[in-house]
């Protein structure tokens, strides 16, 4: 019974050794170490280049995070976050009283305004009335803050008596216009100043509103004394999109299926949504098509579901993708050279460049087709003991990433954008590249340890066995000594 139960746990011990595992470092070709800033318990990193170039997926499935004891950590790869730049600034606005009798809101048929041809407003005078009538009173106010900055906006302006006045109380409408013709009502506020025997004062002097693009304004009392501010001042706010950092690769080709065409050989995992040609020789205009090969099995069955310029071969059709003119002229001593073309993603582990018009000779054969792409960001945990490895390369790995909901709970968009950002080294190889003789994954190791668990296994059954036998034999002895 001892002997089964041993020979049991042996074969059960040796079932584990064989049975598939986690992942472990030693399993992937390249390795990268991360160090996250001290104290973070959530770091953020943009996936370094060497990743793109040197990953088996497309999708990146086969990176993977681990600490130093081979523990794996939780991460997500995720679009860089979209940043901004927001820029406050005052901008003085030019003030133009209104005076006159019956001034509608709406509309400016009393009054004439004379402006430049760059549209800068030079004067605002009443109409109508007559050398015996009274003085004509301040109606309202016309601002001019002169043409709108681009990716600019106004969300207040700010009010300054003018001298001489301490106490002031009145309610205000605020109108915008582009055209000095069509006014549009955003906002209504009392201002008012209350300054004691301190001297201190007490004011609401701003009206603010959505921030919106405009050049003329129009203030107008609802009640209250009109006066002529000493000064009007808008606050206006510019937001800068933050292009996220960019990351490209340059290719150098080889010969196609013909003389003129050359093929590029492209990392898979590269994302790329841009891409230009750096040309060999000078004072060249190129039109060419870019595109990609597909093996023949996965071409249309008709030719008329085949895009224009499709065309089958033996081997693979190929797929225009894109047609454009790339070029390198020398003027006046200044080179002009194209840039580079922006492109829907496109993912493949080939190019294909064809100049539109066959010569048989192509002057350009080295040149270099340079592609451009927006790496991913890697949010990571801080778990486990460091220092942390980022492994990659590894055939047929599936993706262990996260959504980032699962890795970062309950982070808002600006407290992501805050994440330390981890410090990436220098890629290392963890494998050679030579072809080693063994099955995929560690089979081979762990199917040699179940054979060692099952002959280990064998020995020792075989060993109770003869014990057992052995004491048979003596028991058997010992009964026929009794016998006789």
């Amino acid at each position: 019974m001892k002997a089964a139960l041993i020979c049991c746990s042996l074969l059960v011990a040796g079932a584990a050794l064989a049975a598939p595992g986690q992942d472990r470092p030693q399993d992937y070709r390249w390795s990268i170490a991360l160090t996250p800033q001290p104290g973070a318990g959530l770091s953020r990193i943009s996936v370094p280049t060497d990743v793109y170039l040197h990953a088996r997926s497309a999708s990146l499935a086969d990176v993977r995070l681990f600490d130093s004891t081979g523990k794996p950590l939780a991460f997500a790869l995720t679009a860089p976050p979209a940043q901004s730049r927001t820029q406050r600034d005052t901008l003085a606005m030019r003030i133009f009283p209104v005076t006159g009798k019956n001034i509608g809101y709406y509309e400016l048929d009393n009054v004439d305004i004379r402006t430049g041809n760059d549209g800068r407003l030079l004067s605002v005078t009443a109409r109508g009335g007559s050398a015996h009538d009274a003085p004509p009173g301040l109606q309202g106010l016309i601002l001019d803050a002169g043409p709108p900055a681009k990716d600019s906006r106004i969300d207040a302006l700010r009010f300054t008596l003018p001298p001489g006045t301490d106490n002031y109380n009145a309610q205000v409408l605020l109108e915008v216009s582009d055209d000095l013709k069509q006014w549009d009502a955003i906002a209504t506020t009392t201002l008012n100043w209350l300054r004691n025997s301190d001297t201190q004062t007490l004011a609401n002097d701003r009206i603010e509103f959505s921030p919106r693009s405009f050049r003329y304004a129009r203030l107008s009392w609802q009640y209250g004394d009109p006066i002529t501010f000493a000064s009007i001042a808008a606050q206006q706010v510019s937001v800068t999109a933050i292009v996220p950092p960019r990351a490209t690769i340059a290719l150098k080709g080889t010969t196609g299926k013909s003389v003129d065409e050359r093929l590029y050989a492209t990392p898979i995992a590269i994302p790329a949504d841009s891409i230009g040609l750096q040309l060999d020789e000078g004072n060249t205009s190129m039109p060419v098509t870019l595109g990609v090969y597909h093996p023949a099995s996965e071409a249309p069955r008709h030719r008329l579901h085949l895009r224009p310029q499709a065309r089958a071969t033996q081997a693979a059709y190929f797929e225009p993708l894109l047609n454009t003119t790339f070029y390198r002229i020398s003027m006046d001593g200044k080179e002009r050279v194209s840039g580079d073309l922006s492109m829907p993603v496109v993912q493949t582990a080939q190019w294909v460049l064809r100049p539109q018009y066959q010569s048989g000779t192509n002057p350009n054969l080295n040149s270099v087709l340079r592609l451009g792409w927006t790496p991913a960001s890697l949010v990571f945990l801080t778990s486990g003991k460091g220092p942390y490895q980022l492994v990659f390369g590894k055939n047929g790995a599936t993706s262990a990433a996260l959504p980032l909901s699962q890795v970062a709970p309950g982070f808002t968009h600006e407290e992501l954008l805050a994440l330390p950002v981890a410090t990436a080294a220098k890629v290392v190889a963890l494998t050679s590249d030579a072809p080693v003789e063994k099955t995929p994954d560690g089979a081979g190791l762990r199917l040699a340890a179940l054979w060692a668990a099952l002959l280990l296994g064998v020995a020792v059954l075989g060993f109770f066995a003869w014990r057992l036998l052995s004491q048979m034999k003596e028991e058997q002895g010992s009964t026929d000594k009794h016998e006789h």
